[in-house]
Formats: C-alpha cells, structure tokens, sequence
C-alpha cells in the first residue's frame, strides 16, 4: 500500500524511496517497531499532531497504537568475548526459526556480525540485519545506517 508519495507498506516491512530505505522482518511480529521507525522519520515533514505515513501504516497493518506508545530505549551493549560452534549454532537454529526466504539467509553472515548477550538471549548485528534470540525476529535493512535507529526501538518487540 502506497502511504505517502515514496512510502510503500507491505505485509511485513516497508520501503522508502525519499530515505533510500527497506526493512523488514521475519518471524515474530515486529509492525510496531517498523510503525515507530516511520514515525521518526517522517516526524519532521508533518510535526507532531498527525504524522500521516504513520497512521496510514497502522490502518494497513490493523494496528491500534498511539504516538505516546512509542518506547525508545538505549541499547547497552554485551559482547560476547568468544563466538565458538555453540553460538554460530544458536544463531543458525533461530535464523531456520524465523522462517526468512533461502535467498535472505543467505545473505546472513555470522561470523562477520557484532553478537551480544541479552537478558532474553544473544543478538546478532551485522551491517544490514538484526537477529534477536529472544523474540526469534529477523529484521534486515537496505541501509547500515538504519541500525542504529531500529536498535533504538529493540524494545518495542516485547510488546508485540
């Protein structure tokens, strides 16, 4: 569904020709994370009071969620000091979990990827996807920079 000029909304991410930017999931439902996303970025076009790409996502998505549910939150990194078999196969299992097309985990590179130590289990980041261990969601982006802003709504897939 077309929500603002370069603003596409489908089943299970979005794509954005103003940003240059397409995220979506894989497993657990993450919509409201990507509903805070396009909130932020489209914040500063339409200011506070209504923020129409956001409110047409939520319609699309059937997703009842107010602005003021909108959570950021600092991510405190946990490094894993050492990625051994044990942790590579935590990893790969989750990814199988997630139910992603063959052609997006492949594109998954663990050994090359950030993991860390989370309270509800490991995250793997790499430069265009987040794996949470613990919610089992596979979130992958067209652009490194967007990691940072999905990483600051992380905690909006407990509440999914």
């Amino acid at each position: 569904m077309l929500c603002e000029e370069k603003l596409e909304v489908f089943e299970n991410g979005f794509e954005d020709g103003k940003f240059k930017l397409r995220v979506e999931f894989y497993g657990s439902d993450a919509r409201r994370l990507l509903l805070a996303i396009i909130r932020e970025l489209y914040l500063p076009d339409y200011g506070e009071d209504y923020v129409y790409p956001f409110e047409c996502a939520k319609e699309f998505w059937g997703i009842y969620m107010d602005a003021s549910e909108i959570a950021a939150s600092d991510f405190r990194p946990n490094p894993v000091k050492f990625i051994n078999r044990s942790v590579l196969d935590r990893l790969e299992k989750v990814l199988e979990e997630t139910g992603a097309p063959e052609e997006v985990r492949e594109g998954i590179d663990f050994e090359k990827a950030e993991i860390h130590r989370l309270k509800k289990g490991l995250l793997a980041l790499g430069k265009n996807f987040i794996l949470d261990e613990g919610t089992k969601t596979l979130i992958v982006f067209s652009k490194p920079s967007a990691r940072e802003l999905i990483l600051r709504y992380m905690g909006m897939l407990d509440g999914a």
